[in-house]
């Protein structure tokens, strides 16, 4: 695919360059010169890190995503009769300051006008008292109109609408309460997708059941092509097809609601219910993210739970605490919060910068994370019943959904750190090793959260339009996994070997691998060569060399890596955009690994990482490199900026972690 050069869809890749390039030594230091900047740039970085964790031995950076989160906050507020002047006016002014010279909203730093986003963060400022001829207003709703209205939006967006009135429940897709009880061998049955969204499709069949309709505080008409006939119909796709065979299903969905066995239909709707009370949190939440807690809370409150029930009280609470208040009063929401994923890779950021083992604070990080492994079934026994717990999770509460990546990587923390208690050390990290082997896919590979959830049917549903809805095998999480397995002495387990067979299968033919959890290619190489080289594959083995000849065929003039976000879905941006530090320290970690240190890629991405750090010890980095579901739903981790970098200075002046070790 070509990228296009009208830049409300995917402009053409730009020049490599970087907002940072000023700062640039117009020559390249020697490489004792390298060496010492970066050591003072990691001193500084350490400093910084230290000077940020909690007194429990977590670390937990913001994690930005887009205004959809705090939209929804304000509709939820609003359909539950709490909405405050206070807290709207604190969303409002966030709102308000993500808005784009053009009118629009998008759900990445720098990337192109989003229509749903952009007519959800509309709404909520209507809620908020913004009048539709304000220019800022009327700016946004003239380019709504021109992409299609709300008619053109996602499904999700004309749900939130459909609650007070502002589209029909009949035009919405249908989803029906009794696919609670498809049996796990069926076709669309809950576990055919992917966690997040099996905790959001169950409360959503409850609302679609019940199809509530709150009084509108105002019309929407000028969001409408055309007022009068605001939904067209439109042709359906040819029956042969895939998207025209699950059309025709949605339309037996709709007639199946007007006939539904009331009794049926009853107990469907109970048994969902048990189903989310029984997967609530400790903390309130629902898996540990925001989704799937606003739509239980709204599925919950039709089946009569008043707010002050303990379970509805529990959950608002849990809501509250995804808000983070920034200094000029505005408040934004936390899609979700990341602290045991920022506390493993913190420690491994020390640990390889050269913090000794037995250091406090990465001791005291230890304990914590070992006071996080979860010992008990989750969602995913389902599918593995014989099992053993002993995985992590990425939020401060999630035991249903612990996840094979935040697994390996706290087991690769652990393995860093000279803990006190040596026994219970190595008793957690030998259940997690055996919980991550016993979540290998039957292809050799592993997804993020769940074992062959590959189903192709859940995507094509019309109720499925707003990202990744299953969970694949990825090659980020496959290299994490495969390094982890060879640290622990297993490079030659068969299991571990399959590992690496996918991972050699699925390199792309420029050399690089696809990034699923991170944006993107240099994401994905970043995660894999490392564990290729850890497994025990020589750096001249040729996947390694194409993959090295690709990093340094992207690497940016200014000593830099970047790669935007539209790289998921243009060719053309693959490996492009603006150099940050987190992409420069995957680059980095990946041509180190590969035995590149004295390169001159090497020395200049180095350099760029020494010369672009703040005074404070940081780096400036507002572009988004993190994903929920590639190019739908984009995220900034705050401490990317700071943990990779860190690693890749560490590693360039320490050598590699565990070099010595017989794999």
């Amino acid at each position: 695919m070509t990228a296009t050069t009208d830049g409300s869809t995917g402009a053409a890749a730009p020049e490599a360059t970087s907002a940072t390039t000023a700062h640039l030594t117009e020559t390249t230091p020697d490489a004792a010169g390298t060496q010492e900047a970066a050591s003072r740039a990691i001193q500084r970085a350490t400093d910084f890190l230290l000077a940020r964790q909690d007194a429990q031995g977590w670390w937990k950076g913001d994690l930005d995503t887009n205004v959809t989160m705090d939209a929804e906050d304000l509709l939820l507020r609003q359909f539950l009769g709490i909405r405050d002047r206070a807290t709207t006016d604190a969303s409002a002014l966030f709102i308000r300051g993500e808005q784009r010279e053009d009118g629009t909203w998008a759900t990445f730093y720098g990337g192109p006008g989003e229509l749903s986003t952009t007519i959800e963060a509309y709404v909520a400022l209507r809620l908020a008292g913004d009048a539709p001829d304000d220019p800022h207003m009327a700016k946004a709703s003239a380019w709504i109109r021109e992409r299609g209205g709300i008619a053109a939006s996602r499904v999700f967006t004309r749900i939130w609408l459909a609650l007070f009135g502002w589209w029909k429940w009949d035009d919405l897709p249908e989803l029906p309460p009794e696919l609670i009880y498809f049996p796990k061998w069926m076709p669309l049955n809950i576990y055919d997708f992917g966690c997040w969204a099996r905790q959001t499709i169950v409360p959503l069949t409850v609302v679609s059941a019940k199809r509530p309709v709150r009084p509108a505080p105002f019309p929407l008409d000028e969001l409408h092509t055309d007022a009068r006939d605001p939904n067209p119909a439109k042709p359906l796709a040819p029956v042969a097809s895939w998207d025209g065979a699950f059309q025709r299903l949605d339309k037996l969905m709709h007639g199946y609601h007007k006939v539904a066995l009331k009794r049926l239909r009853k107990a469907a709707i109970n048994s969902a219910a048990r189903w989310i009370i029984e997967r609530q949190e400790n903390d309130g939440c629902w898996g540990g993210i925001q989704p799937p807690a606003v739509y239980s809370v709204i599925a919950l409150h039709l089946l009569g739970y008043d707010l002050e029930h303990p379970v509805l009280k529990a959950g608002l609470e849990s809501l509250d605490r995804f808000a983070v208040w920034r200094e000029d009063g505005a408040r934004m929401i936390e899609a979700c919060q990341s602290p045991v994923w920022d506390t493993c890779l913190a420690t491994i950021a020390l640990a390889d910068a050269g913090l000794p083992a037995d250091h406090p604070a990465l001791v005291k990080a230890a304990t914590w994370m070992l006071d996080e492994q979860i010992d008990r079934p989750g969602d995913w026994s389902v599918r593995k019943p014989r099992l053993e717990p002993g995985g992590w999770a990425f939020e401060f509460h999630n035991d249903n959904y612990p996840d094979i990546d935040d697994t390996a990587e706290v087991v690769l923390a652990l393995r860093r750190v000279q803990h006190p208690d040596k026994v219970r050390m190595e008793k957690a990290i030998e259940r997690g090793v055996r919980w991550n082997l016993g979540m290998q896919s039957k292809n050799g590979a592993w997804g993020a959260f769940d074992v062959d959830n590959t189903s192709p049917f859940p995507n094509r549903l019309p109720f499925c339009d707003f990202g990744e809805v299953i969970d694949p095998p990825s090659a980020d999480v496959t290299g994490h996994v495969v390094e982890m397995l060879a640290i622990e002495g297993r490079s030659h387990d068969p299991r571990t070997r399959r590992g690496i067979e996918w991972l050699l299968a699925e390199q792309e033919d420029n050399g690089a691998w696809f990034g699923r959890w991170g944006v993107n290619y240099v994401y994905g190489t970043g995660s894999v060569v490392p564990a290729l080289v850890a497994a025990g594959m020589p750096t001249a083995h040729p996947a390694i060399r194409r993959a090295v000849s690709w990093l340094e065929s992207v690497q940016n003039e200014d000593g830099g890596w970047g790669e935007d976000l539209r790289s998921y879905r243009y060719e053309d941006w693959k490996g492009h955009g603006v150099s940050t530090a987190s992409q420069t320290a995957w680059a980095l970690m990946a041509l180190l690994s590969a035995g590149e240190r004295d390169s001159k890629a090497v020395e200049r991405g180095i350099t760029f990482l020494a010369e672009t750090q703040t005074e404070d010890g940081t780096w400036d980095e507002p572009y988004f490199t993190g994903t929920g579901f590639p190019w739908d739903f984009s995220i900034n981790y705050h401490l990317y900026r700071q943990v990779f970098p860190l690693t890749a200075l560490g590693r360039y002046i320490h050598g590699e972690p565990f070099s010595d070790k017989d794999s």
